[in-house]
């Protein structure tokens, strides 16, 4: 398909790495055989400028809670004939990577090249920090006017707003003045109650109305307070584009990664599976469990990337509508594979935090065929066949529906 088409379109913990599996074991893998130490003086926004210029280091991809990046080198690659270039660049607000493994170093580079012009374009039409964007447009005049949005904005809006009515709320892209309230990665403690409670218990995204039809959606506010924030599909949207740029230009075999949302195309460099590890979320130098995977999509939600904490509680970005506030949940992270990123986006969002039944109804009615999981493989999707039950064995999910 190609990749114009637009019927193909939370910093996460994820690292890419090839090799064979390996039987699991009781103890964790190392994600690194030295400490992570924080970049001094700067916050995430400072660090991610000052990679505009130069590629990151290890240490510096993980400081800034993103740890999927590929970790081979090259000799053997070179031996088979077989190379692998990357890139990587902040993009949608987060650092991109993608390479791609092919003898043709030119068509390579061109390949990587109309993958990044699809994270632009992306960028371009969805942050809501810009305002010229369809986001900063719609959320600055549709509550007094319909707003034209482009044809990929109105399908992943449309897409959105299907999630926010199949888990009742639990994801709703409608959220973003409540966001903005938070502002977690600069409040160092919670907002008034009385701010809160102007937004607790509303389903803001039954009060946007999307006309128009696919060619020329529109979009409306009923309310006041919506404000459109396609920050938890955005990047899985704009990483499936890019993985639909990689294989219009004939690439079989690679890796594109937005932040942690990561699709991982074929076979490694050296023929096998690719190594998905999720890191834990207590410790950045730790891979809590790695999934061997070709052709999927992986998203990981967390709290412990993007947040505060305060009074002895943990405050992030992953919002509970009912409370107004960051969700309560046992487990710090969770994980989706499924058959294109922007699935998998979603779902973690919305699955994150939920008690176990739930989340396993909701990935069976919203995603089904993908699968869910936890650090301790406790939660699968009862769907799935019994092999894939742990999770160092996950090949090929089956084809999961659009959202």
């Amino acid at each position: 398909m190609h990749a114009a088409d637009p019927e193909r379109r939370n910093a996460g913990g994820l690292r890419a790495q090839r090799g064979q599996p390996r039987a699991p074991g009781p103890a964790p893998e190392r994600a690194s055989e030295r400490a992570i130490e924080p970049l001094p003086d700067l916050r995430p926004d400072e660090q991610l400028s000052s990679l505009r210029t130069r590629s990151p280091s290890r240490r510096e991809l993980l400081a800034l809670g993103i740890g999927a990046f590929v970790v081979a080198g090259l000799p053997l690659a070179a031996r088979r004939g077989r190379r692998l270039l990357r890139r990587t660049l902040p993009v949608m607000g987060t650092l991109a990577e993608l390479a791609v493994v092919h003898d043709d170093p030119q068509r390579a580079r061109a390949a990587l090249e109309a993958a990044l012009d699809e994270l632009r374009f992306v960028e371009r039409r969805m942050s809501r920090f810009s305002p010229d964007s369809d986001v900063g447009r719609a959320n600055a005049g549709a509550a007094l006017a319909p707003v034209q949005l482009s044809p990929e904005t109105g399908q992943v809006l449309s897409c959105a707003l299907h999630m926010a009515r199949a888990t009742a709320g639990a994801f709703d892209p409608c959220l973003g003045r409540l966001t903005q309230l938070w502002d977690v990665t600069r409040r160092r403690e919670p907002p008034a109650a009385e701010q809160l409670s102007r937004f607790a218990d509303r389903h803001l995204f039954r009060s946007l109305e999307l006309g128009g039809g696919a060619s020329a959606p529109s979009v409306r506010f009923s309310d006041a307070d919506v404000a459109i924030d396609l920050g938890g599909i955005a990047k899985g949207y704009g990483v499936d584009r890019a993985v639909a740029a990689l294989r219009a230009h004939g690439i079989r075999d690679g890796l594109v990664n937005v932040g942690g949302d990561l699709y991982v195309l074929g076979r490694s460099r050296d023929g096998d599976l690719w190594r998905v590890g999720v890191r834990s979320p207590g410790d950045p130098t730790q891979l809590s469990h790695t999934l061997h995977l070709g052709d999927a999509a992986v998203a990981t939600s967390g709290d412990y990337a993007r947040g505060f904490s305060h009074a002895g509680r943990r405050y992030h970005h992953l919002l509970d509508v009912h409370a107004a506030a960051p969700r309560r949940a046992e487990e710090h992270s969770l994980t989706v594979v499924a058959e294109r990123c922007m699935t998998a986006d979603a779902a973690a969002t919305a699955a994150f935090g939920l008690p176990a039944h739930e989340a396993r109804a909701l990935l069976a009615s919203c995603a089904p065929g993908a699968m869910l999981a936890t650090p301790d493989a406790s939660r699968v999707n009862p769907g799935a066949p019994a092999r894939r039950s742990h999770l160092s064995d996950v090949t090929h999910p089956h084809s999961s529906e659009s959202i």
